[in-house]
């Protein structure tokens, strides 16, 4: 029999402050991140003239993983996102491997955007100590309320999509259509493509951040669903674009060689003033992304202490900001110790490991639902499943087996506590 997910408490709660519109945009800061700037190197370096076949299989496992989140949302319209859908539609353990896969793959993309922020913005030898002032600095505006969240993403997205703009025109003028094959046709065959696709669905991921917070949506059974399958349209027309734009100026060799592809292609134009705006808006993009990734991961943290899976302490709601303060400096405290120590590439790979297991829970999730809570067709939530497999086995071997071996450290945690819990 199915197990029906009940909290264990009506309290405390969330505020639902946010509309349609602040949705979209948290989203779309979520997705029109840093990955837009440097995801490009390691899936060229992967799949060569590929990576655009890569960036199509992303798409379509992204759009199943999105369908099934609005579907399951819809239902359920509670903080937490997959965890709390994989409690009320199969059960507390798959709830639990959502979860935790969420906190340990986001916690990871929090340091990467914190470093790819700083990368562009410090000056050599400072990005470290720059990307923790970061960290810090997101956290206090996320810890005076998430209508300040949303606002401060708005700003962030538009100013990322102008120098996107800014970006694509001035690699246009350099494109050749040839370069769009170059010389390294399918480097790493058919595994290499599918490698890419997974490093490229990293980009694609943040829609997950609508649901986390669907405590604090308006008529959340209506616009939550709207707002995600929005910012996903939105997001893949811009990385549709954008990665056209940046093979065609540069080829995918110099793509996969370049640490900033996407401001490289913008200087082989010639247009001198390009690179700094290029450069504003990488830095942007990063704070975009962190800003709402510390909101969700936080928000996922306060949804399983509410219900025993962490800590209770951590389910704390502040009195007048309305925001799980506790868990947001949980969050903070976690991502600040990786950026002191993590490496950039490594934690793509990490984070797109456990957020693949996540999206497969919420898939076989939204295969369990039947007659009104049914938005979409069995078949989105089957190929989604069936590519968040598949992307995940063929993420670099170093990210399989460390994402392997957090995830159970999580399971042995939960499995501990249960017993002592049981003989207590």
């Amino acid at each position: 029999m199915r197990a029906r997910y009940r909290s264990r408490v009506t309290s405390p709660a969330l505020h639902r402050r946010l509309g349609l519109g602040d949705a979209v945009f948290i989203g779309l800061g979520s997705m029109i991140g840093a990955g837009v700037f440097a995801v490009w190197a390691p899936a060229a370096d992967a799949a060569g003239t590929g990576v655009l076949i890569g960036l199509a299989i992303a798409a379509v496992v992204a759009f199943g993983n999105a369908t099934s989140s609005a579907q399951l949302a819809a239902a359920h319209p509670t903080s937490g996102g997959t965890y709390a859908y994989g409690r009320a539609e199969l059960g507390p353990w798959w709830g639990f491997v959502a979860g935790w896969g969420f906190l340990i793959g986001k916690t990871a993309s929090c340091a990467a955007m914190a470093l790819t922020f700083a990368a562009y913005a410090a000056p050599p030898g400072w990005e470290r100590p720059i990307a923790l002032l970061a960290v810090a600095a997101l956290t206090l505006a996320n810890w005076f309320g998430i209508t300040r969240t949303a606002l401060l993403a708005r700003v962030i997205v538009v100013a990322v999509l102008f120098a996107l703009a800014i970006a694509v025109a001035a690699s246009a003028s350099a494109a050749d259509p040839s370069r769009l094959f170059g010389d390294s046709p399918g480097v790493g065959g058919p595994y290499g493509v599918l490698q890419s696709a997974g490093l490229l669905f990293f980009a694609f991921a943040g829609y997950a951040r609508i649901a986390t917070m669907g405590e604090e949506v308006r008529d959340p059974q209506r616009l939550i669903p709207r707002a995600i399958v929005t910012a996903f349209l939105i997001a893949l027309a811009v990385y549709a674009v954008v990665g056209t734009s940046v093979l065609g100026a540069l080829g995918p060799e110099a793509t996969a060689a370049s640490a900033e592809p996407v401001a490289a292609a913008a200087a082989a134009s010639g247009w001198a003033w390009a690179d700094p705006v290029v450069r504003v808006g990488a830095a942007a993009a990063s704070l975009g992304a962190l800003l709402a990734l510390i909101a969700g991961v936080s928000r996922t943290m306060f949804a399983m202490a509410r219900e025993s899976d962490l800590p209770r302490a951590l389910a704390a709601v502040h009195p007048r900001w309305h925001v799980p303060h506790r868990a947001e400096l949980v969050v903070a405290a976690a991502v600040l110790l990786l950026v002191a120590f993590v490496d950039l590439r490594g934690a793509v790979g990490f984070s797109s490991f456990g957020v693949l297991l996540y999206y497969l829970v919420a898939n076989v999730a939204a295969l369990r639902q039947h007659g009104q809570a049914r938005r979409y067709p069995r078949a989105l939530a089957v190929v989604g499943a069936i590519g968040c497999v598949m992307l995940a086995l063929t993420l670099p071997w170093q990210a399989v087996v460390s994402g392997a071996l957090v995830m159970a450290a999580g399971v042995a945690y939960r499995a501990l506590r249960l017993r002592f819990r049981r003989g207590a």
